[in-house]
């Protein structure tokens, strides 16, 4: 058992740097990043074990948070790791050759990694947190946990309804409107946020819980503004054009809500 918090958060942060340094060396020889999201997803499966392991929290709770975002993760690293092999994820290429363009491809790269692993790290501490909670279960643990599901029922429903419009031929350039596309463009977004609410909601009770709030903030910012929703509809505006302005106009951009009328 490791019985301080700063002393474990460390060694996640290592084991998070050590995954995204192996897949920074496959990527010099490949020349696709693709796998930063399958190590960024699956550094959070091993931080969340590591901590079930190593925490001195009650056997609940740490079973409880590792449970949530062990499944969670895996599910999303091994959608993405499908992915690898298969030609660069464009947000990646289009880094590429900016940064190959101005000399620096290579350090760029090797910084992003990291700082993907710093990112794993810093979004683990609700996992860390509840894995130092000695108390039994209680009434906002269960909460969290119904939450979860929900938000995991969701994320899983609403890539299965994308994946589906993607596999058909016909619908080559089209947006998909259907489902939980049709209230929401991003609902695999929101329901991926709502799940790090959940974990907020599993660590509160702990000790330094109120910190657990951080990361479902965190998670906000990012896919509202930074590395989410943007580079996602410019790829789509790219791809699909006025089809998709129309689309951008009748539906909510994040969380599900009826869609407007159009026009």
């Amino acid at each position: 058992m490791i019985e301080h918090r700063i002393v474990l958060f460390l060694v996640g942060w290592a084991i998070a740097a050590g995954l995204q340094g192996l897949l920074y060396l496959r990527q010099r020889r490949t020349l696709d990043a693709t796998a930063v999201d399958a190590g960024w997803a699956f550094s959070l499966v091993l931080l969340a074990l590591a901590y079930a392991v190593l925490a001195p929290g009650s056997v609940e709770q740490r079973a409880l948070i590792a449970t949530l975002a062990g499944l969670q993760f895996l599910r999303i690293g091994v959608l993405v790791a499908r992915r690898i092999g298969k030609g660069e994820d464009r947000r990646y290429a289009d880094l590429r050759s900016r940064w190959r363009e101005r000399g620096r491809e290579q350090s760029s790269f090797a910084v992003f990694f990291q700082a993907q692993a710093l990112l794993a790290a810093l979004l683990s501490v609700p996992f860390l947190l509840a894995a130092f909670n000695e108390a039994e279960l209680g009434v906002l643990e269960w909460l969290g946990a119904a939450l979860w599901v929900v938000a995991a029922l969701g994320e899983a429903v609403a890539d299965r309804q994308l994946a589906a419009h993607k596999a058909d031929p016909s619908n080559k350039g089209t947006t998909l409107r259907s489902g939980l596309w049709r209230y929401s463009r991003h609902p695999n977004y929101f329901f991926q946020w709502l799940a790090w609410v959940a974990y907020a909601l599993v660590a509160l009770p702990a000790p330094y819980g109120w910190l657990a709030i951080a990361a479902p903030v965190l998670m906000l910012v990012s896919i509202v503004f930074v590395t989410g929703i943007p580079p996602s509809e410019e790829q789509a505006l790219r791809s699909r054009g006025e089809d998709y302005r129309r689309y951008q106009r009748e539906t909510s951009a994040f969380v599900p809500w009826p869609p407007r009328r159009a026009g």
